[in-house]
């Protein structure tokens, strides 16, 4: 503006600027919400490698609106959930935010899943201060710069593989440290943890593969990782290739060896596979776990009223999914009948409570966008996860 010569010009121009900008603002504020509505989207996995993960998450989700909607809503705005399928591909989740935040107009994001496609997503969602709320991700970047419109419901892959380890080397004397991951954002932090706890604790790190997304012969890897002598292997891998990999060891023969999978492996199904086969599988995830807890009222009315309404058992990541849905209905009765970014965010900073249904407690502030800080330590015994140890 100090270009122009004259002064009335430029006074006229940033008027006019500020006045397109406090425009913009408002509007930003105000998409995705109407008298009668409120929109929140997902980009999640609901065909690809991920998807026992993602179409659980969701349903838990939907189950939660709907009964909220049931009940006439929040401050009389029903909640529309829209989820775009990403197929776990980098392409179609960029399709999907793009459609959801220009197409459907979000208000805000939830659940959505992969850490490279929520990594991707930032660069759309972060210029229009999108809540992003808590992603099917773990990793680090979740609470990446700017923060403000981030929050996360669980301790990150690192800090999990962390702990796991270090529980690992106290309890069964594990010395050599492997790790089996995807070249993604997501494996790479699990592959990091693993080689700097190792260093930290005086361990040996003893051996690593990496593998494509979509690959189901393990039979080379664990011949290598075997000949290294792992004691433990920290997995980054798809629900059924970590399923594949636990089946290929004991096919090997290799049993005095303990798989350590992340919250990304929090499924009932892993433990139930027949035969077996994931007997002695450790994993970190939040919370107790939802089938162990079955008689108790929260698990068994949820357990019920996800049957009823979608036919099949519920598992721990419906169990997240509403849980996640519910944080997201807390901030907005907290944000007010006069509903913007602003009032959302100060609205989730303001949550604090212990929830039945996961067993544990929510915390967010100002300062702190991580809502639960437990780790906990399970491993398969008889078709079931048992828990060992909560950190």
């Amino acid at each position: 503006m100090k270009t122009l010569t004259s002064k009335v010009m430029a006074g006229t121009l940033m008027a006019g600027a500020m006045a397109l900008a406090a425009g913009s603002a408002v509007q930003a504020e105000s998409q995705g919400v109407t008298d009668s509505e409120v929109i929140i989207g997902s980009v999640n996995d609901l065909s690809g490698i991920f998807a026992a993960v993602g179409v659980p998450a969701t349903n838990g989700a939907n189950m939660r609106f709907a009964e909220v909607n049931a009940a006439g809503g929040v401050h009389g705005r029903q909640i529309r959930f829209v989820v775009e399928d990403n197929g776990y591909q980098i392409p179609r989740a960029m399709q999907g935010y793009n459609k959801l935040l220009n197409r459907d107009k979000v208000f805000a994001m939830l659940l959505s899943l992969g850490t490279p496609m929520n990594i991707a997503g930032f660069k759309l969602l972060d210029p229009k201060g999108i809540p992003n709320i808590g992603p099917l991700s773990s990793a680090r970047q979740m609470l990446q710069d700017p923060v403000e419109n981030k929050f996360i419901g669980f301790s990150s892959y690192y800090d999990q593989v962390d702990a796991g380890v270090t529980y690992l080397a106290g309890e069964f004397d594990a010395k050599e440290i492997c790790s089996m991951y995807n070249p993604s954002d997501f494996g790479k932090e699990i592959q990091e943890s693993a080689k700097e706890t190792s260093a930290k604790l005086g361990l040996s790190y003893a051996a690593e593969t990496s593998h494509k997304p979509d690959e189901l012969d393990f039979v080379g890897s664990l011949t290598k990782l075997k000949a290294a002598g792992c004691d433990v292997v920290a997995m980054a891998l798809g629900v059924r290739q970590g399923i594949t990999v636990v089946g290929t060891a004991k096919k090997l023969g290799w049993s005095d060896v303990k798989f350590l999978n992340t919250s990304a492996g929090f499924l009932d199904v892993v433990a139930a596979v027949p035969g077996g086969v994931t007997e002695g599988f450790m994993r970190l995830p939040v919370g107790f776990d939802l089938i162990a807890r079955a008689k108790d009222e929260a698990p068994a009315k949820f357990i019920a009223d996800y049957d009823a309404m979608f036919g099949q058992p519920a598992g721990g990541f419906a169990m997240l999914g509403y849980s996640a849905a519910d944080t997201v209905v807390r901030a907005l009765e907290a944000a007010g009948p006069e509903l913007t970014q602003e009032a959302f965010v100060k609205g989730m900073e303001t949550l604090d409570y212990f929830d039945a249904l996961t067993d544990t407690k929510i915390s967010y502030s100002a300062s702190d966008h991580r809502g639960a800080d437990d780790i906990v330590i399970s491993v398969v015994e008889g078709g079931l996860w048992k828990e060992l140890s909560r950190q």
